[in-house]
């Protein structure tokens, strides 16, 4: 489903073959934006991935780098695919532009390593829970645009959780998260089943760091790896802030967060320890 609908990872794979076809010809920046007529700015978007690349551009980029015919067309393909608009492109209105490119990315992913310190995942989200959690910024978006937010998340959650070949997920939550009461009591305890539920799912794998843990090297907070299936696309581990995100994709950075994560695997209570002290939790609300 989301292999052919989002252009997120085709974005990210085209700005990587042009980088690596730019350096094999050694070539600067400057001077294919020279040759290209645009300003430097516009390929180092391009090869960041954080702009798509007009068709006509990149046919300019490859005459360039002399890149064979059939290695063209299949580069050309790549760059009209990149361009095209994802489902949530209807309603980008509600959803920030640091998000968008998230929601491309997630629905190509195969596998999910996500931790969480504060709240339950979004896509794990009840639709009572996730109301709470944006009724909770500090500047309230009037209520036809939260329940658009709220239409877009549940649209997230189906299409990723529901689809024919689900990825494999692998969340680890802090206990406040199972603990910290959000909505009030029935919204949590909706939560909390669903979380149970999830939990005895194939797919989807829950620990809980407990509090008796102590002090744990992803004090800082959240982070998502995300990995997908072909060897050309790389993983990337996404760390969402305030009013925006970054996406990390160095492998030093990678390895870093790949053993940051298997230390709170590590240390986190087995599947169905987690799911007694969500019971726990759940008999306490």
């Amino acid at each position: 489903m989301g292999a052919q609908q989002s252009p997120s990872v085709r974005r990210r794979r085209l700005a990587a073959e042009l980088q690596r076809l730019r350096k094999e010809a050694g070539l600067t920046r400057d001077q294919v934006a020279e040759h290209a007529g645009c300003a430097p700015v516009t390929i180092t978007r391009i090869e960041s991935a954080t702009s798509a690349a007009t068709v006509a551009l990149v046919a300019m980029m490859l005459d360039l780098y002399q890149v064979t015919t059939e290695r063209r067309d299949a580069l050309m393909q790549l760059a009209r695919d990149a361009r095209k608009r994802g489902w949530w492109y209807k309603v980008s209105e509600a959803i920030p532009e640091w998000v968008q490119s998230y929601v491309g990315l997630e629905e190509e992913a195969t596998i999910f390593q996500e931790y969480q310190s504060e709240f339950v995942p979004g896509l794990l989200q009840t639709a009572g829970y996730a109301r709470a959690v944006m009724r909770s910024a500090p500047v309230l978006p009037p209520d036809e645009e939260m329940e658009r937010r709220l239409s877009i998340r549940m649209k997230r959650q189906e299409r990723v959780l529901e689809r024919p070949d689900p990825p494999t997920m692998w969340f680890i939550l802090n206990e406040a998260v199972i603990r910290r009461p959000v909505g009030g009591a029935e919204t949590m305890r909706d939560q909390l089943q669903r979380l149970t539920r999830l939990s005895e799912t194939n797919h989807v794998t829950i620990q809980i760091l407990p509090f008796a843990t102590g002090v744990h090297p992803a004090m800082d907070g959240g982070f998502t790896i995300l990995s997908f299936p072909k060897p050309s696309d790389p993983d990337t581990v996404y760390v969402e802030y305030w009013q925006g995100s970054v996406y990390l994709e160095d492998p030093s950075e990678l390895e870093a967060y790949a053993l940051l994560f298997n230390h709170l695997r590590a240390r986190a209570l087995g599947p169905d320890q987690t799911r007694d002290l969500i019971a726990q939790a759940l008999r306490e609300t």
